[in-house]
């Protein structure tokens, strides 16, 4: 026990990447009880969601072990570097499954447990090994186990789903391709060394610029979708706009001389919209339901 170290297994979990999926949880968290959602219930959907999330990520790092090898960026993940093996990883991925499970099903909703499950499974078996290495399109498809928190959070509520809860669904789907293809942009010479077909890899930076404007648009319209299904006052359209401007404002320089600092300028300010517009729909949905 004494040569016992937490931190590969932290690292297993890749938080830095459940932060963002903890983001869109709560807003759905508070739309759905028109309000503040009662506290145990909260507690409970964000340990369950981040334990879920990061049992999803550490079966991945099983999963791609070899590719990770391959890989600049992620040549130091804990498996490849042998800070744990592959079966102590499996283990610690099955337990926060069940750990998970268990507190979406003591503390939330039936619906809530079996979207939580579908995600898992889905990210494993559906992106990791069905789509990740056969197809460009692998982030779109795979993308939805990345919206799945939002109606996750929506039926730990109220244990069905609505209109909004798919809306905004919608919006972390169109969101998600733009926002990873951007890093994929700066490390498409890792995917190609490892043989994994992200579409900066395989087509022009004109034509992932296109279907990045595709996606845009297509997440813009959710996120007003979202504003007129809860009929939020009008200083939410024009914050969502503004945002959105922005977004198009880093996404027209993608296509210049500088495509990789055009990138990273645009994937940061891709999670730039996602806080800002999910801290949007919180303030909302507290000014409308006081």
């Amino acid at each position: 026990m004494r040569n016992l170290k937490i931190s590969p297994y932290i690292a297993l979990m890749k938080l830095r990447v459940v932060e963002l999926l903890l983001v869109t949880t709560l807003p759905a968290l508070f739309l759905a009880a028109k309000g503040v959602p009662p506290l145990g219930l909260t507690i409970a959907t964000l340990i369950g969601g981040t334990l879920a999330a990061g049992a999803s990520n550490a079966f991945n790092m099983i999963i791609e072990v070899d590719s990770d090898r391959l890989m600049v960026r992620t040549s130091k993940r804990p498996i490849v570097s042998g800070a744990i093996s592959e079966t102590q990883a499996f283990i610690f991925a099955s337990a926060l499954t069940i750990v998970s499970l268990t507190i979406f099903s003591i503390f939330t909703t039936l619906w809530a447990t079996v979207l939580t499950a579908a995600a898992i499974i889905f990210y494993v078996f559906g992106y990791t090994i069905g789509l990740k290495r056969r197809t460009s399109q692998n982030i779109v498809w795979g993308g939805i186990a990345g919206c799945m928190p939002v109606l996750i959070g929506w039926a730990a509520v109220t244990n069905s789903l609505s209109l909004t809860a798919w809306l905004f669904f919608l919006v972390i789907f169109f969101w998600t391709p733009p926002h990873f293809w951007a890093l994929a942009i700066k490390y498409k010479d890792d995917y190609a060394a490892a043989g994994i077909p992200m579409l900066p890899v395989v087509a022009s930076i004109k034509s992932v610029e296109k279907q990045m404007w595709f996606h845009t648009i297509g997440m813009v319209l959710a996120s007003l979708g979202v504003n007129w299904s809860e009929k939020l006052p009008w200083w939410c359209w024009v914050i969502t706009l503004v945002i959105a401007l922005g977004f198009g404002r880093e996404l027209l320089k993608i296509d210049g001389p500088d495509s990789n600092k055009a990138a990273a300028k645009l994937f940061q300010w891709s999670i730039t919209y996602l806080s800002v517009y999910s801290l949007l729909l919180v303030i909302a949905a507290l000014v409308v339901n006081p």
